[in-house]
């Protein structure tokens, strides 16, 4: 294990493009953790100042003020926390559904399979954000229905990677001989499939991270997300919208905030999969 953590660090580390993503990511998660050390206004976050509201960027607030005289620099430091929970939490659900129904399906081939096929068919039918707007809008603005409407979305992904990689995989040889030598399918799928398709999903799962956090912020943008005065980078955009051009720094934190953290996720995922996936590589390096 400690040698394969060490042989990754070292690709990473060699691939800049992919330790920039890994930097990026690091950034995001230490800032959410260390907010109220890191943030310069932790106690006006959600408060009303008048005097001080549309300030430009100085030495006491690196980002400027918003609307209601809140330090944007410490909205945003507290609106990781918002990012980072909502992705981690909804990606969690969508693996922990998706991965589950594409091993069952994939291995099986019966109606049972057909059938959780066409029902993540169904779902992916549609264009994704239009779904989660439609699940975000029915159900009301908060985190948690955020959450749910991604993973509404999220989990067929999941399902339909599993099922092809899980079909791909039957016709192994080591596949075969445990069959063979009498496992029962839940040991074939678990102990056989799964641990060899896990570089699909770690890779599936690291880039799904940036759009997740990304349709998020879209959401919070549409006003479905966390209600005010949440610090959530999507609706402190939208908020801006009407101070525009004059409070640049208001709308332009949180966007840099999404496409710093949205590049990070995809970059660090291009970077696993070269890394993992030795057929990507060796077409590269073609």
């Amino acid at each position: 294990m400690m040698e394969t953590a060490r042989f990754l660090l070292r690709k990473l580390a060699a691939d800049r493009t992919a330790a920039l993503g890994a930097l990026l990511i690091l950034l995001l998660i230490v800032v959410a953790i260390a907010a109220p050390v890191l943030s310069t206004h932790p106690q006006d976050v959600a408060e009303f100042n008048p005097p001080g509201r549309l300030q430009p960027p100085s030495a006491e607030h690196y980002f400027g003020t918003d609307r209601m005289g809140s330090d944007v620099y410490s909205r945003i430091l507290f609106g990781a926390r918002i990012t980072i929970t909502i992705a981690v939490i909804a990606i969690g659900v969508s693996v922990l559904i998706g991965v589950p129904v594409g091993l069952v399906a994939g291995y099986y081939r019966n109606w049972a399979s057909d059938a959780l096929m066409r029902i993540s068919d169904i779902f992916l039918a549609v264009p994704q954000i239009v779904l989660a707007i439609a699940i975000a809008q029915t159900l009301g603005p908060s985190i948690e229905n955020v959450i749910l409407a991604l993973s509404a979305t999220y989990w067929p992904f999941w399902a339909r990677l599993v099922y092809a990689e899980t079909r791909s995989a039957l016709n192994e040889t080591y596949v075969e001989a445990s069959i063979a030598l009498g496992a029962s399918p839940g040991r074939v799928m678990l102990f056989h499939v799964l641990p060899n398709i896990s570089s699909s999903l770690i890779v599936r799962t690291t880039i799904g991270m940036g759009g997740t956090i990304l349709t998020a912020a879209t959401l919070g943008f549409l006003g479905l997300g966390p209600p005010a005065p949440s610090p959530e980078w999507g609706r402190t955009i939208a908020e801006s919208r009407e101070f525009l051009p004059e409070a640049w720094w208001y709308a332009t934190a949180p966007g840099l905030a999404i496409f710093l953290v949205v590049m990070g996720f995809n970059l660090f995922g291009d970077g696993l999969r070269d890394i993992l996936d030795p057929r990507t590589r060796r077409s590269s390096d073609g």
